[in-house]
């Protein structure tokens, strides 16, 4: 049994997030949002959210045990790219890539 939970377009590039993901992967739950709640990177407090998310689905739709859970499987793929422009020297222009990502989480039971 696993209980899932999706976040997509999550306006933060996927490289970062990969740093953070490397550190919850195989973890228990609760040792998770320990570790991401004294974790100083912009993509810890998305995940937090996305991992009590993921509790909450294990709990209340496949009636699993949260002392049980841990993170079985954790990755991030590239989203659309928002293209933008900055202005630059000589009244050139310059594109900027402002990357998102879809984030995936995975809990399982210790069997």
């Amino acid at each position: 049994m696993e209980a899932k939970a999706h976040l997509r377009y999550a306006r933060i590039a996927p490289r970062k997030v990969q740093i953070v993901l490397d550190l919850i992967r195989n973890q228990p739950a609760d040792k998770a949002i320990a570790i991401l709640k004294h974790t100083p990177k912009a993509a810890s407090e998305i995940l937090e959210k996305l991992l009590k998310s993921a509790i909450a689905n294990a709990e209340n739709n496949h009636n699993m045990d949260k002392e049980s859970l841990y993170v079985a499987e954790c990755f991030v793929s590239p989203g659309p790219i928002l293209k933008r422009i900055r202005p630059r020297a000589q009244g050139r222009a310059f594109r900027v890539l402002k990357r998102t990502s879809h984030i995936t989480l995975v809990l399982k039971d210790k069997e």
